[in-house]
């Protein structure tokens, strides 16, 4: 399938959805999600893979096993290409990069690179640029300094994170619904590509269990 653009009938869905998140709305309406967003975002998903990796599509059910919602379904249709993620939802896209969950090694790692002079003031450096380019850096953090690092540290702010994700929200622009979205979300994770590749270089995969 040639990509050539997001239909607005895809945010029609999930705005739908948002209010009627059962198996009912969703057998009616099955059709609609298999056209109008699963094809789009794979074929856009397709159309980004030369560039930036493998696609991972994720499953439109939700785990709700352990869960106090119990809705069966995301309000959101997620996808990751190599290391980069987009989602469509009734409020449009959602780009982002970086690791959005990080097992206890890879805390360690982080926490040491931050700590380390050159590469922490580095990190430092790209959130910033990230940060004044209008991107958010952000993800989970301690609400106290770590364990082990004085409360005065330079750094102490990036060192309370567990995660850390550079993302922006674009919403519904016109190019949303056109074949030039494959650029303007290329060129999205071309300006994240530096937080990206510093947590590649100081942090790398969770080590194996």
């Amino acid at each position: 399938m040639t990509f050539t653009g997001i239909p607005v009938e895809a945010l029609d869905f999930y705005e739908d959805l948002e209010v009627d998140n059962t198996k009912s709305f969703w057998t009616r309406n099955k059709s609609v999600y298999e056209n109008s967003v699963r094809g789009p975002v794979r074929a856009l998903a397709d159309a980004l893979a030369p560039e930036f990796g493998a696609v991972h599509f994720f499953r439109p059910h939700r785990d709700v096993r352990f869960a106090k919602d119990k809705s069966p379904y995301k309000t959101q249709q997620g996808v990751t290409v190599g290391p980069h993620y987009l989602h469509i939802s009734a409020a449009g896209l959602f780009v982002a990069v970086g690791y959005y969950r990080m097992s206890p090694d890879q805390v360690a790692r982080y926490r040491n690179a931050v700590d380390v002079e050159y590469s922490g003031t580095d990190l430092t450096r790209r959130v910033a640029d990230l940060r004044g380019s209008d991107y958010v850096v952000d993800g989970d953090a301690l609400k106290t300094r770590p364990r082990d690092y004085p409360a005065d540290h330079p750094r102490i702010d990036l060192l309370r994170y567990r995660s850390l994700v550079g993302h922006t929200d674009l919403g519904a622009p016109p190019w949303l619904h056109t074949a030039e979205a494959v650029e303007q979300i290329a060129a999205r994770w071309r300006d994240l590509a530096p937080l990206q590749q510093w947590l590649d270089d100081h942090v790398g995969p969770a080590e194996a269990t």
